[in-house]
Formats: structure tokens, sequence, C-alpha cells
């Protein structure tokens, strides 16, 4: 179980007992954030990559991976990021590929199945959308440097990601553009839409290569088209 450590928001005063989330590691087992039981929680008033991110070391397998920093909600409507104890923010090198890697340097076969994580915010969006691209296999995921019309963009080594956590259906001129993105960056890319998309918008995305994923809220990604099942079971 993930440990608990008593909170208390510097706003209000408010106390809270938080416990860590746990997420899966690629080798199965559960991975939390070591807290910091003598630190200061601070409030969020921007968010960079840099912050919103820590590096974590699976006690099972040793791997290191990028996972989101343990944040807690007050009641008063502060949001508090929880001490870390011992973690980087800065993300780890990746291992040099070999012939057994798969497209960002994990390796493809057996892998464990991925655990969902429930959405409720457009960071958790965000966050299972960069755990889904960790579990096809992708490595060093960070903030896309370009900007899309809508969401929020994603890269990896080889690839461009599109997160779109808006209640309209992703558009035609949506799904282009981060395939324009992509093209220029002799990148491949893959969209990721909370609502779904519009009729022409699959339409181009099968003309063009683009994996389509609707993200229901339990966290699950779901494949909308051909390519987006192709990746999800590792075919491409």
């Amino acid at each position: 179980m993930s440990e608990s450590v008593l909170v208390r928001c510097p706003v209000c005063r408010r106390e809270h007992l938080y416990t860590a989330p746990r997420y899966p590691c690629v080798c199965g087992a559960p991975v939390a954030a070591p807290l910091d039981r003598l630190g200061e929680p601070c409030v969020v008033t921007h968010r960079t990559w840099a912050d919103d991110w820590i590096t974590v070391r699976c006690g099972t397998c040793e791997r290191e991976d990028e996972w989101p920093h343990p944040e807690l909600g007050c009641a008063c409507g502060t949001i508090l990021r929880v001490p870390v104890d011992g973690v980087r923010r800065q993300p780890s090198p990746a291992p040099p590929e070999d012939p057994g890697e798969g497209p960002g340097g994990g390796r493809k076969p057996s892998r464990a199945a991925f655990q969902p994580l429930a959405i409720r915010s457009a960071r958790d969006a965000v966050t299972v959308t960069a755990l889904y691209l960790r579990w096809l296999g992708y490595r060093d995921i960070r903030r896309a440097d370009q900007r899309q019309p809508n969401g929020i963009g994603l890269a990896a080594r080889g690839i461009l990601a599109q997160v779109d956590p808006t209640v309209q259906p992703a558009s035609l001129r949506d799904v282009e553009c981060l395939w324009l993105t992509a093209m220029s960056e002799s990148a491949g890319c893959v969209y990721f839409s909370l609502a779904g998309y519009a009729d022409d918008a699959r339409a181009v995305a099968d003309r063009l290569g683009v994996p389509l994923f609707v993200l229901d809220l339990t966290g699950e990604p779901q494949p909308v088209n051909s390519l987006a099942d192709e990746l999800a079971t590792g075919r491409t």
C-alpha cells in the first residue's frame, strides 16, 4: 500500500491525509513516489513540464521512469504540490536501442496490460496519454515544442501525440495540423481525443496514416481506426 502523509494547506491551514497514487511500471509492479514527511507543500500557480513530472525508480525492476508529481486539491480551491523525497525532476537518459526494442526504446514482447487512470480533468487526460505512450514503448516523453490549435502536444523519440481534452469532437483541421507538424519534424503522429472525431476527421486520418484514439473517462484509450488498433496491438 502507498504511504500516507499529513499535508497542511498553507492558504487555509486545513489538514489532509494524502496517499500517493500508484502507477504501473512496464514490469507490472506498482510504483509510487516516495513522499517527504518533513517537507512543506507548495501552491501550484502555473505549470511547467519540469515541475509536473518527476523521475521515480521502480523498487522491483530498478527501472527509472517519468511519473506525475503528486498533487492535492484543497477544499479552499488551492492546488498543492506534495513534497517528495529522493527523486529527480530531469528525465533519465534513455538506454541505447537494440534490434529487440520497440519504437521508443521499450521492448515489444510480453508487456503487461495497460492500467487505466480515471480522467477527471484535462491534466488527467495528458497523464493517461503519457502513460499509454510509455506502455507502447516510447521513452523520454515531454511536452511538444510546437503548439497545436486545440489541446496539448506530447513528443517522444519519433512520435508526436496530440491530446484533445475538449468537449468538441476533433476536426479535420486538427488532424491535418498534427500531421503537418509531424511531417515537418520527420516523425510519426497519433491523436487522442476525449470527445471523439468528426466524420471528415476520421476520413482524413485514414488517408494520412494518423492513428486515432478516444480517451474514455475510465482512462482506457480506445482505438478508433485500424491504424490505432495496429499500434495498440504491436502490429505496426
